[in-house]
């Protein structure tokens, strides 16, 4: 790999952040002109002709348009030089797909696809998806030596990756010069500031390289460097194109369209105009470098936004127009039909070759994760015939393990045997971690609670992945939880547990939808529990657990003073899970079930004797917009059991007996069942569904503890907006039950 350096300080228009501008400081704008090999002419004495492609983010597509009529007019490509989206299209057309096939791929290219990394949510660890019902936000932090680390990009590149092998008709790392068509590719290292351009390696890696804009997507990490999106310092690679020995230049490029004034209002935004700016007196520069037989194309893309990968076929149409503005050059270098056809049929893609049998799978490199726990997540096994689309799952659930900044592989010719070569590259910011959250709660009658969370783990404390994990949460409910997670195998899925708790929450006594008193609730405990992970699909505890709860009336009649204050607690639990919702906040498909019993024992300090068993269940069917979701919920006492006053069966709110104040409902055994109706309003970058709905929702509380409470089948229903946000699920709902109770609930978090 050549470096050169060329500043052209261009996030191929994507995302502007500071680090560009720390490029444009270090390199100013002059120009080093690199060193050329000298024009090549062609076996038959034609002049050799190079595509250059600039990047552009989702505007790249217009190159598409591009090759299109250069097809048409049977104008040959000899080489051809990309940079960022530049690179994806030139690499693609240079492996040998077709214009029509990159046709078809714009159609199903969405932004989601592209960039959500995370594996399904059905194929993550159980631990991993108990997160997703916390009050904690996304975002990840690193802690290490007293410092907090950030992670590199909103995206791993994963994902990315996945769609550029979809788009390369080459699966092995190679010589560029052996592709159909000669290609470059550049990037930029983001440790010593130049342009690195890529003439071998694996093709969709460095395309991927080439367009990792920084802060959006991680830096891709090949031969030691750091690198990413080309566009920071050479977005159009003229003087690469000329290094290959270009006699003739067909250069396409996509402009960056300046903000408006209006679109200056922030920090942001100024940052973004200042990078735009300096990008196009870059361009300029290559543009200056272009000689009177050297051919532009600007496609005249307007506003549309480097960022709109949902829209990329309208690109296409644009792109078309500007070539055949430029027809009359561009037919002048015209081969004969014969000659054309001759020459596409050497550019052809190599033929496929058979499937081969993986013969071993490797993880190198890894400095904490133990390699034999990674093939739990793994569906290839050695033996079996490789399986493109399957690895790209494999590669995705591990990334969803939470362990990796990137996973991508490559496959090895060894002795005749093909070795699949995880390329698994553990988090900079790891191995602990802190989270935060918050959770809101409002009626709209004064009623209003907040609770604020963190949540601080440290993994891979030993070989076989024990993991330490603490929350604390303050607020409504108040805890400090703590968790050792030890795994009693790399694969069998055993592991032990022991836990400890200290908790403080209010608990409020209504009669019908008037509270009458309110508690101080503590209790502390400690725990071990013994189990197994069934990796993806759920998890099966057994514990013994022993402690104490005690209460205070805070409020209300002296005839509700608790007696006695302070109970002693203990006894065996089980805990079964299973968790295949493909999502936790708005759920569209898929289903979920617990079931939790606590045998209260006397053997364990206990001192009431009763079993307690609680059965929840939730499923999603989904068309097109619309979803319904069934759920259920039982609690009582096994047997002739009575549950104490400390462990009864709590229930009301939202989506809960809707009508009611939160925890109305307070009794012996709770029967009830719900129908959830959601249409799918829109969708955002960040914002993945916007949600109008509505309950159908029965219920019946028996044996209720206040004498003369709602008891009986209890009918009632809701109507809500909700939002699937980055700092959790929102919803402002409505809900009434039969006998005229009313309430309007606003909350942050889960309900």
């Amino acid at each position: 790999m050549t470096p050169m350096i060329r500043p052209s300080l261009r996030p191929s228009g994507w995302i502007a952040i500071p680090v560009a501008i720390a490029f444009a400081a270090a390199l100013g704008v002059a120009a080093a002109q690199p060193t050329s090999v000298g024009q090549v002419r062609n076996p038959d004495g034609r002049p050799r002709v190079c595509l250059v492609l600039s990047g552009g983010g989702a505007r790249g597509a217009a190159h598409i348009g591009v090759l299109k009529v250069l097809e048409e007019l049977r104008v040959p490509i000899d080489c051809i030089t990309g940079t960022s989206m530049g690179s994806l299209v030139g690499g693609a057309y240079a492996s040998g797909m077709t214009v029509p096939e990159m046709e078809k791929i714009t159609e199903w290219i969405r932004t989601d696809i592209l960039f959500r990394d995370k594996p399904p949510r059905q194929e993550e660890t159980v631990r991993r998806k108990e997160d997703d019902v916390s009050n904690l936000f996304g975002l990840e932090l690193g802690v290490r030596n007293g410092q907090i680390l950030m992670q590199k990009g909103l995206v791993s590149g994963i994902q990315l990756e996945a769609v550029l092998r979809k788009l390369s008709k080459v699966h092995e790392s190679m010589r560029f010069d052996d592709l159909p068509i000669p290609f470059r590719a550049v990037a930029t290292d983001l440790v010593t500031g130049k342009p690195v351009v890529f003439d071998h390696g694996d093709l969709p890696q460095v395309m991927r390289a080439s367009m990792s804009v920084p802060g959006a997507v991680a830096p891709a990490q090949i031969d030691g460097m750091l690198l990413v999106d080309g566009g920071l310092t050479n977005n159009l690679p003229v003087d690469v194109a000329r290094a290959m020995g270009a006699e003739v230049i067909i250069a396409v490029n996509l402009g960056t369209p300046l903000m408006t004034r209006d679109q200056l209002g922030s920090v942001l935004g100024v940052t973004g105009q200042m990078i735009n700016i300096l990008t196009e007196q870059n361009v300029r520069a290559s543009l200056a470098s272009l000689k009177p037989t050297d051919i532009l194309i600007e496609p005249a893309l307007g506003n549309f936004s480097a960022a709109d990968f949902d829209h990329l076929p309208r690109t296409l149409p644009i792109g078309e127009a500007a070539a055949r503005e430029a027809a009359p050059r561009l037919s002048a270098l015209s081969l004969s039909a014969e000659q054309y056809a001759a020459l596409r049929a050497h550019q052809a893609a190599p033929p496929p070759q058979p499937p081969e049998v993986v013969a071993e799978i490797r993880f190198p490199g890894l400095e904490r994760v133990n390699p034999k726990a990674l093939l739990n997540y793994m569906d290839t096994e050695p033996g079996e015939v490789l399986d493109q689309d399957r690895l790209d799952r494999d590669l995705r659930r591990l990334y969803g393990s939470g362990d990796f900044e990137h996973v991508g592989y490559q496959l090895l010719e060894e002795a005749g045997r093909q070795v699949v070569s995880i390329q698994a590259i553990e988090k900079a910011w790891g191995p602990n971690y802190l989270r935060f959250g918050l959770g809101l709660q409002s009626d709209f009658k004064g009623d209003n609670t907040f609770n604020l969370a963190a949540s601080y783990r440290k993994t891979w404390l030993n070989p076989l992945g024990a993991e330490w994990r603490t929350d604390l949460q303050a607020g409504q409910v108040t805890f400090l939880a703590t968790e050792f997670y030890q795994p009693l195998g790399a694969r069998n899925g055993l592991f032990i547990a022991p836990r400890a708790s200290v908790s403080r929450r209010n608990l409020d006594l209504f009669y019908t939808d008037q509270r009458i008193a309110s508690y101080n609730l503590r209790s502390y405990y400690g725990a071990l529990d013994v189990g197994a992970a069934f990796t993806r699909y759920g998890e099966v505890r057994l514990g013994v657990l022993a402690g104490r709860t005690s209460a205070t009336l805070d409020t209300g009649a002296p005839e509700y003073e608790p007696n006695p204050s302070s109970v002693p607690r203990g006894g065996f639990t089980l805990r079964a899970i299973v968790d295949q919702l493909d999502d936790a906040n708005f759920p569209r498909e898929g289903f979920a079930a617990s079931l939790g019993v606590f045998a209260s024992s006397k053997a364990v300090g206990a001192r009431d004797t009763y079993t307690r068993w609680q059965l929840n269940g939730t499923a999603a069917y989904s068309w097109g917009r619309h979803t319904l979701m069934p759920s259920v919920r039982f609690v009582g006492a096994a047997g002739n059991d009575e549950l104490p006053v400390y462990d009864l069966a709590q229930w009301g709110g939202f989506l809960q007996q809707s009508g009611l104040p939160a925890g109305a409902l307070l009794g012996q055994r709770l029967e009830f069942g719900r129908l959830v109706y959601a249409y799918k309003l829109a969708e955002y970058a960040l914002i993945p569904g916007v949600y109008a709905g509505a309950s159908a929702e029965v219920g019946r509380m028996k044996s209720p503890f206040v004498p003369g409470n709602l008891t009986g089948t209890l009918v009632s229903g809701a109507v809500f907006f909700g939002a699937d946000t980055p700092v959790g699920p929102v919803y402002l709902g409505y809900g009434v039950m039969d006998g005229g109770y009313r309430s309007a609930y606003l909350f942050l978090g889960h309900p």
